[in-house]
């Protein structure tokens, strides 16, 4: 009954609201629902036909209570894939790549980053279809929008990229999918949303 009222809410709330809203409910998620949750979305994204066929992989080291992506990134990693994770450079970010989970350090807000002096992804001279970016957010809805952290980090870069668009995927927690979220035009939706 809780999801429903909170589905209806998300209708007419202002996306800060939303945010504040969904990142308590995602804060207060127990240590294992969470480990638990890091198990399954490495095991549904090394299973995806994308990734299977992808050479790179675009990722995010989790941060926070962010669904944990560490194991994904070594499995990536074990099976030869190149691996870019991104590195807040002003008003926009970059993916680096790396070879080691060792070669991150604290970023922009604490967020565990490339050093910035490896290998950047710029797509060219790539095939995009052999390219899968997975992302983070705090909600997600049912018609693939999606709200970030406020800053449009994401949004700029696939502005940027636009052969990556047809290639991404959100990923969270079951707690972080509601029914319908607010939308703007500057707003671009992943292609899929994996919630676990």
């Amino acid at each position: 009954m809780t999801g429903e009222r909170n589905d209806r809410k998300s209708k007419t709330e202002a996306k800060p609201e939303i945010r504040s809203r969904i990142l308590k409910v995602r804060n207060s998620l127990t240590r294992e629902e969470r480990e638990r949750a890091a198990f399954l979305i490495t095991e549904k994204i090394a299973g995806h036909p994308w990734y299977c066929l992808s050479e790179r992989i675009l990722c995010y080291a989790s941060y926070g209570s962010e669904i944990g992506t560490g194991e994904l990134l070594r499995e990536a990693l074990s099976a030869g894939k190149e691996v870019y994770l991104p590195k807040v450079e002003g008003e926009d970010m970059a993916f680096y790549r790396i070879g080691s989970l060792t070669q991150l350090a604290r970023g922009y807000r604490g967020i565990p980053e490339p050093g910035g002096d490896t290998e950047k992804y710029d797509g060219r001279g790539q095939e995009p279809e052999k390219t899968l970016l997975l992302m983070p957010g705090v909600a997600f809805d049912k018609n693939r929008n999606r709200i970030g952290y406020g800053k449009g980090f994401y949004d700029r870069f696939l502005a940027a990229h636009p052969e990556l668009q047809s290639r991404t995927v959100a990923i969270g927690y079951r707690c972080q999918l509601l029914e319908e979220l607010p939308a703007e035009e500057t707003d671009i939706r992943p292609c899929q949303v994996i919630c676990v």
